[in-house]
């Protein structure tokens, strides 16, 4: 008796036959995991540049390559005060090797930039793909920080949707491939934030200086990073205080060792530009800034550079800009402009997902802990966006699709039978979306808006046209309407001459004198008053280019 329930116990049943199976199961899922990663940051790496190689300059960027250029042959802060060295500094990573001739005389970085792209003697496409490149490489490194950071809190599948929804956003694709520095500032601040949760979870000693030290690479990036400060040293004091309660002194130097990694970081990133600190104001226009807000600049821990950055920010806000939405154009900035613009320019299924992930976040009781690490610097960054007086693009908020994508991917810890399918369906349905916009990702919206086709009947700039398609206008001028009369309304930073399209502006001759091709900008079409508008009502349109530039025939 006792021999049979002794060989009985002994032999392996059906129940450890099933955790085999199910353990092999498990394993060759992780195993398929990197090739997953690997296959989603590869397609966005080939939309990115494929981008790249086709989209003559934006309006920023000959700004952004110019300073590049200036910081490496001139080791100074002359140009560009406005924005802090460091997502410069990751550009020239890729200028160093296009080797271009500069001039040093510009004092003046617009002039600089036109210069040292079409009269210095170098090749601007290939300048530019240089300049891009370590953009992109780094927006793809951030696409590891998205995954490493929803597997920390949900999983591997979490994790994977969460990098589908980044390698399939349409504004990161479009930015990312960029020379300019919203993607970075944003992919700085997760990172951040990310580390801050690591500290949560262990390792503080660790985590915490590398949390401060992201935090001051977005703020040597950006100055719209700064709402983010106080929001993330309470972050890392939450986590300190998470590791040992009632320990408020542990708290309060967690919070203050983020803040002085972050302080160092500025500092050491001006030192690498020029390691004496040379900068004079009057070589550009400083405005006096009163009140609490100059009170704020001159407490400021950061190089005088910054502070005078920070002044000449303010003064930009100080001025009236123009907005357009839905077909209105006003003077000023509206509120809901952003969010507005969101609806517009984000994948429906994304929407959705970004929706739900939130949602799951404060209802589900494991992740509500994160829920402050995702949503609340989200949420804060994006009230600080909406009360800027620039209505110019959803790049000022690109950090959304990369936080919520992190909440977007705990909408599987949600446990209801449907909740896979349902994410998987919409998860596909937004690559479905992205995909069919390639490769123009600037004038990207959804398909309850039309899709890119549309999208300039109800924003401008660099939502739609930021003079990237200068390259493709001569090749259809060339290959379609070679020989005919051409006139160019142009709204970017591209010299039409150089790409071969001789065109003139027809808003300097009388409207009697304009036959033939009328090519503009979308931009221009959305403002267009007085002559343009006249000339624009007595012609029909017969093409378009890059969804950013319309072409009439008068």
């Amino acid at each position: 008796m006792m021999a049979r329930e002794l060989h009985t116990t002994l032999e392996p049943g059906p129940t450890s036959d099933t955790g085999q199976a199910r353990s092999s199961a498990s394993a060759r899922r992780r195993r398929l995991v990197p090739l997953l990663v690997v296959a989603l940051l590869a397609q966005m790496a080939v939309a990115m540049v494929t981008s790249a190689l086709r989209q003559t300059p934006t309006i920023d960027e000959p700004v952004y390559v110019a300073t590049a250029a200036d910081y490496l042959h001139e080791h100074r802060v002359r140009y560009n005060p406005e924005h802090p060295p460091l997502g410069k500094l990751v550009v020239a990573v890729g200028v160093v090797f296009a080797h271009p001739h500069v001039d040093a005389s510009f004092t003046d970085a617009q002039a600089a930039g036109r210069h040292l792209l079409y009269e210095s003697g170098n090749d601007p496409w290939r300048l530019m793909l240089w300049a891009r490149l370590p953009v992109i490489v780094l927006t793809l490194l951030f696409g590891l920080v998205v995954f490493a950071f929803a597997r920390d809190l949900a999983g591997l599948a979490p994790a994977l949707t969460a990098l589908a929804l980044y390698a399939f956003s349409p504004d990161v694709v479009a930015h990312g491939s960029l020379a300019t520095l919203d993607v970075p500032a944003a992919g700085f601040l997760l990172t951040s934030v990310w580390l801050l949760w690591r500290a949560r979870l262990g390792r503080p000693r660790l985590c915490l200086p590398l949390a401060g030290a992201a935090l001051g690479a977005g703020l040597a990036t950006k100055m719209s990073t700064l709402p983010a400060v106080p929001v993330l040293m309470v972050l890392a004091a939450l986590s300190m205080w998470t590791l040992r309660p009632r320990d408020l002194r542990k708290a309060l130097s967690a919070a203050a060792v983020v803040a002085v990694a972050a302080v160092g970081v500025v500092w050491l990133t001006y030192l690498t530009v020029d390691p004496l600190l040379r900068w004079d104001p009057r070589s550009t226009h400083v405005p006096v800034v009163h009140g609490l807000r100059g009170l704020l600049v001159h407490l400021m821990p950061f190089p005088e550079a910054y502070r005078d950055g920070m002044r000449i920010q303010f003064g930009l806000e100080n001025e009236t800009w123009q907005g357009f939405l839905f077909g209105h154009v006003y003077s000023g900035s509206r509120w809901y402009y952003l969010p507005v613009a969101l609806v517009v320019k984000t994948p429906l299924g994304m929407l959705a997902l970004w929706t739900a992930g939130a949602v799951a976040m404060i209802a589900v009781r494991r992740l509500r802990p994160a829920a402050p690490y995702v949503l609340v610097p989200a949420a804060v960054l994006l009230a600080s966006a909406m009360t800027g007086s620039r209505d110019l693009g959803t790049r000022y908020a690109v950090f959304l699709p990369m936080f919520l994508a992190v909440a977007a991917g705990c909408v599987l810890t949600v446990r209801l039978r449907w909740t896979r399918v349902a994410a998987a369906l919409l998860v596909a349905f937004v690559a479905v979306s992205s995909l069919r916009t390639f490769p123009y990702y600037l004038p990207y919206s959804n398909e309850a808006f039309g899709g890119p086709a549309k999208t300039h009947l109800r924003l401008h700039d660099s939502n739609v046209d930021w003079g990237q398609d200068l390259g493709r206008l001569a090749d259809r001028l060339h290959s379609r309407y070679r020989g005919q009369r051409a006139w160019l309304v142009y709204k970017g930073s591209g010299v039409p001459g150089y790409y071969g399209i001789r065109a003139a502006d027809p808003r300097r001759v009388p409207a009697r004198q304009v036959h033939g091709l009328l090519a503009v900008s979308d931009s221009a079409v959305a403002k267009a008053k007085g002559r343009l508008a006249l000339l624009l009502r007595s012609s029909r349109t017969v093409d378009e280019v890059g969804h950013s530039i319309t072409l009439y025939r008068r």
